[in-house]
């Protein structure tokens, strides 16, 4: 009897088991920015299970990074060699890389992922570079000073740039590819998120220990909601009913959304910056850089549920989705 049938069963079988487990526990991507490396960890485990470094080409400063919703490729600002790579996850190989200039730091994909956005904040510019091609289609001058965080709309259309030289927020028309306004902040802003299916924006200010809430339709700032200090970096729940700040002086700031209330302080490590979710919202994952760790909260409890030793000086967290970063 051939074995045939069988083999393809399990195989299939083997398929959708592994397909289901990476649904329902993506990875978690840290850069270390000393270490010139990207720390892989399981969220299913909380376990560190690789070390990606591009084949040894990732230079010692490696900035932001973020990655495709099928969680098949990263994109890594190198500031140490002035570029922007595209890495193969599943191979460790560079499949593109693009000179950026000095300075660059924040880099986001778009809600449709076809044009990553670069916010060289030396430059007081963004980049917006073609994610098939890897060329730069256009290079947009700010209003501000130092953008160095850079967020799409939710729709797409527009790409928000925290300016922290000038305390204000850049609105760049992707039509037009041109800032056409400005909204000023508390001060020194620098992680930024939307809520889902929102014009509601969340900045954090560091020199104000607090994060903005921004009415971007309305292009105004509502309100600061006070939180520890030098707030930095910004996640949003999928649900849209909390908001955490990441605190540079070690803890993570849980908000209710309806409240506009500081309900929980979670101490993490030290100089926590950018964050990410699960895409079921139900775990927290913490760049802690100066701790060389990542700290695990579980949302639910709303604790810290797990430490993870990753390289030096993590930079933040990403974590891919099955649904574009707008939904």
């Amino acid at each position: 009897m051939s074995l045939l049938p069988y083999t393809r069963f399990a195989c299939a079988l083997l398929g959708a088991v592994t397909a289901a487990t990476a649904a329902a526990a993506p990875f978690a991507y840290v850069p270390n920015q000393k270490s010139g490396s990207i720390s892989v960890i399981d969220t299913a485990g909380d376990t560190l299970v690789r070390t990606l470094t591009a084949q040894g080409k990732l230079g010692d400063r490696v900035q932001a990074i973020d990655v495709d919703a099928r969680g098949t490729t990263l994109y890594v600002v190198d500031a140490g060699h002035e570029q922007l790579l595209a890495v193969d996850i599943a191979t460790d190989r560079m499949l593109h890389t693009v000179a950026i200039g000095a300075d660059a730091e924040g880099v986001r994909l778009a809600p449709d992922g076809k044009t990553l956005a670069v916010c060289a904040e030396g430059q007081h510019q963004v980049l917006l570079v073609n994610a098939a091609t890897f060329t730069i289609g256009a290079r947009i001058k700010v209003r501000g000073r130092n953008p160095e965080h850079c967020e799409f709309s939710p729709d797409g259309a527009f790409l928000v740039t925290s300016n922290e030289g000038s305390s204000d927020l850049d609105v760049i028309d992707l039509a037009t590819r041109s800032s056409i306004d400005t909204i000023a902040t508390a001060g020194h802003p620098r992680g930024a998120a939307f809520l889902p299916h929102s014009q509601m924006l969340y900045v954090a200010q560091e020199s104000a220990n607090g994060v903005d809430l921004i009415d971007f339709g309305a292009r105004t700032k509502v309100l600061t909601i006070a939180t520890a200090e030098r707030a930095a970096g910004v996640s949003a729940a999928p649900n849209g009913q909390r908001v955490y700040v990441a605190n540079g002086s070690g803890s993570v700031s849980v908000i209710d959304v309806a409240s506009h209330v500081v309900i929980r302080e979670i101490s993490v490590g030290k100089r926590p910056w950018n964050m990410a979710l699960t895409p079921d919202g139900k775990k927290l994952y913490v760049a802690n850089g100066r701790s060389n760790s990542v700290s695990v909260i579980d949302t639910g409890k709303l604790a810290v549920v797990a430490e993870i030793a990753v390289g030096e000086l993590p930079w933040g967290v990403v974590i891919p989705s099955s649904k574009p970063r707008g939904d």
